[in-house]
């Protein structure tokens, strides 16, 4: 292992050193790490790969390198306390972000002990998120496409749900992947240990774990980890408290499809529960505080609206629920009220809260370590994943970064290599993001406001999918791509999509933003015709052309 200090000479902005990191770092046996201010790299190599190849291939992008430190520097391991002694290393939570990095940290020599409150591992994603409600999603489009569909000739009809069947196929591939993904892990590892209980810090080195029955143990380590993620946020609202209301969890849990669901949230997971609900055949009614996903393009948020009240979901904007009571009825039945802002009384029989989520951390006792947290009670971390206590590190929901699983599980892997001696940056610019409603939203980069705050002229085109052939050849063009670019270098610095497949569209915009491909570069590249990817493409052609003037696959 040796390591050599560059100096790196024509970098003109941020983006060239990590362009110069991306090159490298995919190469095995090979990490550099690229400072733009100082015009610095430092070049580490654990493989076979020679230190001329590789100033060749930065060269080879226009850059200029000359060594700083001329000799060979070997590297050690990362220092382990007292004399070699193994790194030890804690981790608070059992999902996405604390698996994530267990197994790295034991790849880099460390051992790690996981401590997990719940009766069962594996986090939010794969037990009560991710997985259940993306499985519950298809089925709703099973259903919709059967009763709904837009081919001649073929016949449409109602299905029969059986509600208990879907949902035990559902825990069913739950319990698979958690077994596949988490307990079997911890099978293969021995260097893995799992501690259950709750976990709070005592001081700065040591963790207490409460298991019960006034059981207690300590447990001192070298490294922290705190990946306790986030819960259903529940907002002040007058006789809430008092009823049975669901959160996602009981959403995905029951066994009953209810005539009449009242949901008071207006993201991601509202919309998702919402229209799958829709589909299975329940009544929804939806209570927007703002409008539907404000935070992102307003044209999202405009044609969605219109697309589900199409679908029959009534939709009340601006409008916020001032109280909720509860009537109990016989065999375990009831009836919601909610009075709504507007004067409204919304009546149900089951309340869906879907207000955002709230990072675990109120249990953690963190001020005895001296951890900074934030105002929403989120725990502040750098890029390298780091607290503001050295040894103390922090991933996934209950941290003030994006609330997505592979975020969670990209920081805990990062994490770990910087807890055993690495220097790993987790970069957020080319971040996707997507919803699983029908469409799909996924966006990535700056919209157009946020552009602006930014200071940054940009220039953008929406493309309706209309323009479409893949959209046309499925009778599904409800949507549009919209891409935004930044004026005086035509680079791509933001893609909004919404449309069928948007999930799978939207990396392609991810790769050309990290790699700051100007919009006709993307206009130019060869894609698959009738794939809905191609949209891409035609809308990045609009910047420069009318792309209704164009044969149906021109290049």
């Amino acid at each position: 292992m040796w390591t050599r200090k560059l100096k790196i000479e024509g970098m003109t902005c941020s983006s060239c050193a990590l362009g110069i990191e991306d090159k490298i770092n995919v190469l095995e046996g090979v990490e550099i790490t690229v400072s733009y201010p100082e015009g610095i790299g430092l070049l580490v190599v654990t493989g076979s790969i020679s230190y001329e190849t590789l100033i060749e291939i930065i060269e080879d992008k226009g850059y200029r390198i000359s060594e700083i430190d001329i000799e060979k520097i070997e590297v050690s391991q990362p220092e382990f306390p007292d004399n070699g002694r193994q790194l030890h290393v804690a981790i608070v939570g059992t999902g996405s972000a604390a698996f994530a990095c267990a197994i790295k940290a034991v790849e880099n020599g460390a051992k790690v002990t996981l401590i997990e409150r719940s009766s069962i591992i594996g986090g939010t994603c794969v037990n009560i998120g991710c997985v259940p409600s993306k499985i519950m999603i298809r089925a709703a489009h099973i259903v919709h496409q059967q009763k709904s569909h837009h081919f001649a000739g073929i016949k449409k009809n109602q299905p029969i749900i059986d509600r208990k069947q879907l949902l035990a196929q559902q825990q069913t591939r739950v319990d698979e992947l958690r077994a596949a993904k988490y307990e079997s892990i911890l099978a293969s590892h021995p260097n893995i240990n799992l501690v259950k209980g709750n976990a709070r810090f005592k001081n700065v080195n040591t963790l207490i774990v409460e298991q019960g029955q006034g059981g207690k143990i300590e447990i001192e380590a070298d490294r922290f980890l705190i990946a306790t993620g986030a819960s259903a946020n529940i907002p002040a609202i007058s006789g809430l408290s008092e009823a049975p209301y669901w959160t996602s969890t009981e959403a995905l849990q029951s066994e009953q499809l209810p005539d009449h669901l009242i949901v008071i949230g207006s993201s991601i997971i509202a919309l998702e529960l919402a229209q799958a609900y829709l589909r299975l055949g329940s009544k929804v009614t939806l209570l927007s505080r703002h409008s539907l996903l404000y935070r992102e393009d307003s044209d999202i948020g405009l044609s969605l609206h219109k697309i589900l009240v199409k679908e029959g979901m009534t939709i009340l904007d601006h409008t916020q629920a001032e109280t909720v009571s509860y009537k109990k009825g016989l065999f375990g039945s009831g009836k919601f009220s909610v009075k709504a802002t507007n004067g409204s009384v919304i009546k149900g029989d089951k309340l869906l809260i879907a207000t955002g989520r709230v990072a675990n951390t109120n249990s953690l006792q963190v001020e005895q370590a001296g951890i900074t947290m934030d105002k929403a009670g989120r725990i502040v971390i750098d890029d390298h994943m780091r607290t503001n206590i050295e040894h103390i590190y922090a991933a996934g929901d209950c941290t003030n970064q994006p609330q997505f699983v592979y975020v969670a599980a990209a920081a805990g892997t990062r994490a770990a290599i910087n807890m055993t001696g690495g220097n790993a940056v987790l970069d957020l610019t080319a971040m996707p993001a997507v919803m699983f409603t029908e469409p799909q939203m996924a966006t990535v980069g700056l919209t157009e406001s946020e552009a602006k705050l930014k200071h940054i002229k940009t220039e953008s085109r929406l493309l309706g999918l209309e323009n479409v052939p893949r959209a046309l050849a499925n009778f599904e063009t409800q949507g549009f791509v919209k891409l935004v670019i930044e004026e005086h270098t035509r680079r791509l610095i933001g893609a909004q999509i919404l449309a069928p497949e948007a999930g799978e569209m939207i990396q392609t915009a991810v790769l050309a933003i990290r790699h700051q491909m100007k919009i006709e570069d993307l206009a130019g590249q060869l894609f698959p015709y009738l794939t809905m990817v191609e949209a891409i493409k035609l809308c990045a052609q609009t910047f420069n052309k009318d792309v209704k003037e164009l044969s149906c696959c021109a290049g």
